[in-house]
């Protein structure tokens, strides 16, 4: 099965010339001529990225993803392949829904009519590892039940596999393939796969944004109903709306255009630096919109607006236009110290604070200790200079990020998977503000709450606030610390005892094994006098 899986891969790489990705190193350059000749009938006059796309997507689902995330790896991948890749759609046939309805009973241990008052059995949305149906529960409360797509573990795992081999091919033929790490790439995208996998992990996350928004009237997280939850099954909310693509159903539900643009960007910098968590997979698929207080216009192919279930403003308040989120398989964690790392960052790039960004790289422990910081300095300017000769709303986040990835690879910078899931994000957020609104501005919209927020970390409000979260791990320190210092003297006293104890017996060892040779010595000149006596 190996073989058969393997040989198509292969064919299908040949048929699409994917043979210069792994041809290209000297010693093995003549077989990529002799190939050309041998398929000389192939029509390649298609870019490498567009051919590589259609070889990915004729090659199924685990590699469409694979290719997915390769194109927010634009730190090792070429940027006219990552812009390729980016285009990837992970859309697959659905599966029969009575696999999806055996699945259900065999989780639940009874008959589906018994869990839900109704199912729908045709799929709403299908993906690669799962698809979505719309069900109601027995209390009459609408929801959409996500099932994992039987037999996909096995199938993940052979196909996983084989991109380790390829992976290990790369780092043999390619010349900079022990720098690009094509065998880390392999692991994470094996371990998004494993996340993606576990629904009740993609139902915590869910859960957890839906905590971090609770009292926000701006983005709208659908609940998680975790009785009927589990490891192939999550169940959720049925969540109605406009696709945020969808701009003209917008404009005619009443939305406001520029503002929903600007919400979207205070949306996304609040779950970076507020909470340090989130929603990484931000394609205008996973996003809809729910005009406050309006009713839906019908789709364009006439159906009915689904149902709400969510919260909407209330009754006399100023309408509110609400993001809705989907789809949470792929979240972003930033700790204190990545938050602090790029709020100084964005700062200083605006401020035209090259030293700034220099240091802030450095100071980070992101960059060798040994780095002359005038020579970074002058990187960060090479790339940034050129950026403010255009208006600030032309300015891209996510491309400046990108670049200074790029400038910095030549001073060894550690690139975080942390920051390369964030800057993917931020390109997908800054191209739909964009899509809605052309004159966006980026940088107007996020200036004020970065300002906030490094004022809160470094301010008297900060002091205040460490000093709340400190107390209370102060409070039961303090009593402790006349017993932990005299415990640690001892533990000084006696480790220093040993180590004399070890060094005596060390130097007695040492004496005995001399004693030794020097008697050994002596016994062979005894022996050798003694023979000659004899004679």
């Amino acid at each position: 099965m190996k073989l058969l899986r393997l040989f198509h891969i292969l064919s299908i790489g040949l048929r699409f010339g994917l043979e210069e990705f792994f041809l290209g190193h000297e010693r093995v350059r003549p077989l990529r001529w002799l190939v050309r000749i041998t398929l000389f009938w192939r029509p390649l006059t298609e870019s490498r990225g567009i051919r590589l796309r259609r070889a990915l997507e004729a090659l199924g689902p685990i590699f469409v993803k694979f290719g997915q995330m390769l194109s927010t790896r634009r730190d090792l991948v070429p940027l006219d392949i990552a812009d390729e890749l980016a285009q990837l759609q992970d859309q697959v046939p659905p599966f029969p829904s009575s696999q999806a309805i055996a699945t259900l009973e065999a989780f639940y241990k009874r008959p589906l009519t018994e869990v839900f008052a109704e199912f729908e059995a045709t799929p709403i949305a299908s993906a690669s590892v799962a698809q979505v149906h719309f069900a109601r529960l027995n209390d009459g409360t609408s929801v959409a039940v996500k099932v994992l797509r039987p037999g996909i573990a096995p199938v993940i795992a052979h196909d996983v596999s084989l991109l380790y081999a390829a992976a290990g091919l790369i780092e043999k033929l390619f010349a900079d393939g022990r720098r690009l790490r094509p065998r880390e790439v392999v692991a994470e995208f094996e371990k998004h796969l494993e996340d993606e996998l576990d629904l009740m992990r993609e139902a915590a996350n869910c859960s957890q944004l839906r905590r971090n928004f609770r009292d926000s009237p701006l983005l709208q997280v659908p609940e998680v109903y975790w009785d009927y939850c589990g490891r192939d099954v999550m169940v959720m909310d049925r969540m109605d709306g406009i696709p945020v693509s969808q701009i003209s159903r917008l404009r005619e539900a009443g939305v406001d255009i520029p503002k929903l643009a600007a919400t979207g960007v205070e949306i996304f910098f609040t779950q970076v630096f507020r909470d340090g968590f989130f929603h990484a997979d931000m394609h205008p698929g996973n996003i809809l919109v729910r005009p406050g207080n309006r009713p839906l216009p019908s789709p364009p192919n006439g159906d009915s607006p689904l149902p709400h279930t969510g919260g909407r403003a209330n009754a006399g308040s100023k309408p509110i236009d609400q993001y809705i989120a989907l789809d949470f398989g792929i979240m972003g964690t930033l700790t204190e110290v990545d938050k602090q790392y790029l709020a100084r960052n964005f700062l200083a790039f605006f401020r035209r604070d090259y030293k700034g960004v220099a240091l802030a790289h450095l100071e980070s422990g992101w960059v060798p200790a040994d780095t002359r910081v005038d020579e970074l300095e002058a990187a960060v300017r090479a790339v940034c200079e050129p950026v403010f000769d255009r208006p600030l709303k032309e300015i891209s986040f996510g491309r400046v990020l990108l670049q200074l990835f790029q400038a910095s690879r030549r001073f060894n910078v550690e690139i975080q998977p942390q920051l390369v899931l964030l800057q993917k994000t931020l390109l997908n957020i800054e191209g739909l503000g964009r899509q809605l609104d052309p004159d966006l501005d980026l940088w107007k919209t996020a200036k004020p709450f970065l300002e906030r927020w490094m004022n809160e970390q470094i301010g008297w409000r900060a002091l205040v606030k460490n000093l709340q979260t400190e107390a209370p791990k102060w409070a039961s320190l303090l009593p402790q610390l006349p017993r932990l210092a005299h415990h640690a003297l001892n533990e000084n006293r006696l480790a220093q005892l040993e180590a004399g104890l070890t060094l005596i017996l060390h130097q007695q060892h040492t004496r005995n094994r001399w004693l030794g040779v020097i008697a050994g010595l002596l016994a062979m000149l005894t022996v050798g006098i003694l023979f000659l006596l004899v004679k």
